[in-house]
């Protein structure tokens, strides 16, 4: 059975990561700092399983780190731990790049020694779409220059160049992943979709930034996960994997999709109105990305459309109101990246 470590295993993608690794009989070692964003009940229904271990760790704490390495000896490192709400950034960037930056800086140097003696470990280092910037025709392709325009976006791209340094430099395996938009069970209520559902659960208007004609590409998160779990496979090392749907919608066709799917089975109190809200500063208006590359390569592809997964993730929420309980209410209704 092979050891595998997801950091920020206690979060949105991180939980999803960790349920499909344990479903391909992995063992899996999740480390997690236990920030706002991280929630236990993302692991309850697993939590006491034999081959799962949580562990308390940031990845700032270099010494803990390389411990905790040493002792399960992993075959594969997702690394996850990343903060990453763009809102939250504009208003304080530094917990960006002391997670984002300094944290992988951390983690890169404890694989780089400990692979010197562990030869067939890989690092697999999952990233966003949004350090390509604004893409207002055709699709970002791996070998597109970044343009981040938030320090959210820039602090991933810090990352990512980074990660494929080491690459270079000191031939660590390790594979670089840009991901479109993830939605699904288990997201930070602070996200888009979320917190739609969040309002409409609890009858509150539905604010969306500008006119919402931003456009981004969406994937449902276990797709997103199945295609991580082929590139620890399959991938090969010191790539790029682009990750995405390929089918872009703007904010306000979304979330008219979204309240469509709901009406057919719930009433929707009056209140649930969308608002149109100051936008953020620096908003990009549309992310897109080529992903052909994986599909070709490792005979991949997303298999859930929008319209199921808005479904599945509605009903989800819907079944676990307690999940928002988690969370302190205004890290859920408090508007943040006013800042100018």
């Amino acid at each position: 059975m092979q050891k595998i470590l997801v950091t920020g295993g206690l979060g949105f993608i991180g939980s999803n990561l960790i349920k499909i690794l344990l479903k391909k009989n992995y063992y899996v070692i999740n480390i997690d700092k236990v920030s706002y964003s991280s929630n236990f009940y993302n692991t309850k229904n697993f939590s006491k399983n034999k081959n799962y271990k949580f562990l308390n760790c940031d990845l700032e704490n270099r010494i803990k780190l390389n411990k905790i390495i040493s002792k399960y000896k992993p075959k594969g490192i997702f690394n996850l731990a990343a903060e990453t709400h763009v809102d939250r950034s504009i208003d304080d960037p530094s917990p960006f790049i002391k997670s984002n930056i300094i944290g992988l800086f951390n983690l890169l140097e404890v694989f780089r020694k400990f692979q010197k003696k562990n030869k067939n470990s890989k690092l697999i280092h999952i990233s966003t779409d949004e350090v390509y910037g604004d893409v207002l025709k055709g699709r970002s392709k791996e070998t597109d220059p970044y343009k981040p325009s938030s320090p959210y976006a820039a602090s991933k791209a810090s990352s990512d160049h980074l990660v494929s340094s080491y690459i270079r430099t000191y031939k660590i395996p390790a594979i670089i992943t840009n991901c479109s938009n993830n939605y699904g069970p288990r997201q930070h209520p602070e996200k888009l979709i979320p917190k739609m559902i969040y309002n409409i659960i609890n009858k509150k208007p539905l604010p969306i930034y500008g006119r919402g004609l931003n456009s981004r590409e969406w994937i449902y998160v276990d797709d997103h996960c199945l295609a991580l779990e082929k590139i620890f496979k399959k991938g090969k090392t010191g790539n790029f994997y682009n990750i995405g749907s390929n089918i872009n919608i703007n904010n306000i066709a979304l979330i008219k999709k979204l309240l469509k799917i709901v009406r057919t089975k719930y009433k929707i109190d009056k209140k649930v109105k969308i608002r149109f809200v100051t936008d953020r500063p620096g908003h990009d208006l549309r992310y897109a990305i080529n992903s052909n590359k994986l599909m070709r390569n490792l005979n991949w592809k997303s298999k859930i459309n929008l319209n199921d997964g808005l479904k599945k993730t509605f009903e989800w929420y819907n079944k676990n109101q307690e999940y928002f309980l988690k969370y302190k209410k205004k890290d859920i209704l408090k508007r943040l990246g006013k800042k100018i």
